[in-house]
């Protein structure tokens, strides 16, 4: 089974609640085990363009089952994942995406996070991941 409602929920709240706590305005978008969108929220005034940029960290983390970081460090020119953002209708490989894991270690989503530099994204992100985790 892939993450519940109730679990995007709480990444969202979390993330939220992070955002909040570092004063940042950010778009946080949960997707389930099928890389389909489960819940969404855009902070007031966050920017626009990265409301398409959090789903797609969301989709790519669960696409491959590991941060964006990771995958942006192997599609660097001569890695063995160059040009991979340009596959599945677009990929996001920077940071800000993480896959979200049950007490089993299976991933059943993951939480992409947009709106700061991808230090602070991938920090908001964390806090979400953390809040299913820790369940």
């Amino acid at each position: 089974m892939g993450i519940t409602l109730e679990q995007a929920q709480a990444a969202l709240h979390a993330a939220h609640q992070k955002s909040m706590d570092m004063g940042l305005k950010m778009n946080i978008a949960v997707v389930d085990a099928g890389a389909n969108l489960t819940a969404f929220i855009r902070m007031d005034d966050a920017w626009l363009g990265s409301l398409d940029i959090s789903i797609k960290k969301a989709k790519t983390a669960r696409f491959f089952d590991m941060p964006t970081g990771a995958i942006g460090g192997l599609s660097q020119p001569g890695g063995s994942l160059y040009n991979i953002e340009h596959s599945n209708g677009g990929l996001i490989t920077f940071p800000g995406g993480i896959p979200i894991k049950d007490a089993s270690g299976r991933v059943i989503g993951a939480i992409g996070v947009s709106g700061d530099s991808v230090e602070n994204d991938h920090t908001v992100a964390e806090a979400g991941m953390q809040a299913v985790a820790n369940r």
